[in-house]
């Protein structure tokens, strides 16, 4: 066809390809008179209002209820719901038609029975009456081959990437990306192009892919940042291997995602924690060894290796590897110089290696440096948004730990402060804000044990219970939640002496222990010996008759859990 239109230049013809330009077919196009776009980019709301219209006038007229409905109530739907419609869809034709047919579509024997009507609300909300929609989607293509690596991935991301940058990243072909995502375009909106960014029609489906029990087996579990995370060093060295100084230079010029690995790695590192295996941070040190052994100056390479190397140590407690990451994390500081605008992450990524240390060795030296490279971290600008609320948390943490060993009320105090402000730098869903509020609660905690004040109490359960609703299981941070609830709820009931308050604990110590510290762990002891205190609270309140023989039961348990270990140790 372009050979005949070469020939005939001027034949008055064009062409509107509508359906997705796939890459073996855009090869042969990249001429002069061929012009590729993205249509979305150009549909108006007006174009939505005209398409909505006639669906709506079709199918009301072969809706029964709809035109009963219509005789008693009027025109269905409203000029006001029609409106909310076109703002939801957002420009998008196929998930126009998708909610047209959520909203029109016919019950099943599986689901209540509900009427458009019904449906018309889900819809405007985007809430999870919409997950049949995407349960519904999402199994068109649940039977092809990378089918739940590719969902997660999308799900997971730091930053969107194109078709060819999940293959990539994954290992996987193209075409194989393609395949899974062309019958998914009612909920993903996938370009027309290779290179351009795979993106989610409303965030609504990120927040269904990672709560599990709204997803069931299409899940992202968060164990695939851990997957995500070797990928990208695996596709760094693959590259090093392939030009050994590719990272040197402009990013500029650098494709879309090696960018992403160098920029994104310490997110999947970070948000994988609780989720990685011995042998995996082992593997990924590796890698990023031999990623250094190709370009030994690579500043964010030092900084990776440095942090998988404190992550391990965290795991094992090995003062060897917070030795050896703090040299990394040094060395990595000495490639940013003042006013580097990187030099506040490697000040923050040093930091966090020199508090491990000291939380391992306890050394009074340490924490003060620790302190010191903190707050030259925050100090420094510009800072990001996302930046600057680590540099928040990080120096609170340090003048917390501080705090807990000199009793120095001014560090407590100016760490609450800073947690009040790195709070206001997460919003309602960013990805971070359950630490914030867990971190902000734990410091409120303790200044209510030194002071007594009872708001202080109040305001720490209240965050506690907003971090605990944002990690659902199988979360690996859930439990520190319900530890801090533990924790606090009975202190609070030794104040009120509010029943429920003691209930509440005691729920979610037994959860701990069904979940987290079950049978065989060594730690499992110290969670029994609380339920037995918290229910010896509640039998002296209530007298509940079952109460005295939980207790000792879990208290013979942790007996022999104890005498088990004092058994190993000697």
């Amino acid at each position: 066809m372009l050979v005949f239109f070469n020939d005939n230049p001027r034949i008055p013809l064009r062409v509107f390809i509508t359906s997705r330009v796939e890459e073996h077919i855009r090869s042969h196009l990249n001429v002069p008179g061929v012009r590729l776009d993205n249509l979305v980019d150009h549909c108006s709301d007006d174009d939505i209002t005209t398409f909505l219209q006639i669906l709506f006038e079709d199918g009301c007229r072969r809706n029964l209820v709809v035109q009963a409905y219509v005789q008693q109530h009027g025109e269905w739907p409203n000029q006001s719901d029609k409106r909310k419609l076109v703002e939801h869809i957002g420009g998008s034709f196929i998930f126009a038609s998708a909610i047209f047919k959520f909203i029109m579509g016919a019950n099943t024997e599986s689901s209540p029975p509900t009427t458009p009507m019904n449906r018309l609300p889900l819809a405007l909300e985007m809430n999870p009456g919409l997950d049949g929609l995407y349960v519904h989607t999402l199994s068109r293509s649940k039977h092809l081959p990378y089918f739940s690596d590719i969902i997660s991935t999308i799900a997971l991301l730091g930053a969107p990437l194109p078709t060819s940058g999940i293959a990539e990243l994954l290992g996987i072909h193209t075409y194989e990306v393609v395949n899974v995502l062309v019958n998914l375009q009612a909920i993903i909106q996938v370009p027309g192009t290779d290179d351009i960014p795979v993106t989610l029609c409303h965030t609504s489906l990120r927040d269904f892919l990672t709560t599990q029990d709204r997803s069931g087996g299409f899940f992202a579990h968060p164990s695939h940042h851990v997957r995500l995370f070797i990928c990208c060093i695996e596709y760094e060295l693959k590259l090093l291997r392939q030009n050994p100084g590719l990272f040197i230079g402009s990013r500029e010029r650098m494709p879309a995602t090696a960018y992403y690995t160098l920029r994104y790695s310490f997110t999947h590192l970070a948000r994988g924690r609780g989720c990685f295996k011995l042998t995996e941070y082992d593997s990924a040190i590796r890698l990023c060894r031999k990623a250094l052994a190709l370009q030994s100056g690579n500043p964010e390479l030092i900084a990776v290796l440095a942090d998988t190397i404190r992550h391990r140590a965290i795991q094992t407690r090995s003062l060897t590897d917070l030795d050896e990451a703090i040299s990394l994390a040094r060395e990595a500081l000495e490639f940013r110089p003042s006013p580097h605008p990187d030099r506040s992450i490697s000040l923050n990524n040093l930091g966090n290696a020199l508090l491990g240390r000291y939380r391992l060795t306890g050394n009074m030296a340490g924490i003060e440096e620790v302190i010191s490279v903190y707050r030259e971290a925050l100090e420094l600008q510009p800072l990001s948004p996302l930046d600057r609320s680590h540099s928040l948390n990080n120096l609170a943490s340090a003048l917390l730990d501080r705090h807990r060993r000199t009793g120095i009320m001014g560090d407590l105090e100016e760490g609450i402060s800073l947690l009040r402000e790195a709070l206001e730098f997460r919003p309602p869903g960013h990805s971070y804000r359950s630490d914030s509020l867990c971190n902000l609660g734990n410091a409120l905690l303790d200044r209510h044990r030194r002071t007594g004040i009872i708001d202080d109490l109040e305001e720490a359960i209240y965050l506690f219970r907003k971090a605990l609703e944002l990690r659902p299981p199988p979360n690996s941070l859930r439990p520190l939640a319900l530890i801090s609830l533990v924790i606090s709820l009975p202190a609070m009931y030794k104040e009120s002496h509010t029943l429920s308050h003691l209930q509440e604990a005691i729920a979610h110590c037994e959860e701990l222990l069904e979940s987290y510290f079950t049978a065989g762990r060594q730690d499992r002891a110290e969670w029994l010996l609380e339920l037995c205190f918290l229910l010896q609270m509640r039998f002296h309140a209530t007298g509940q008759a079952d109460d005295p023989s939980k207790i000792a039961t879990l208290g013979e348990e942790a007996n022999r859990l104890l005498a088990s270990f004092t058994e190993s140790t000697t």
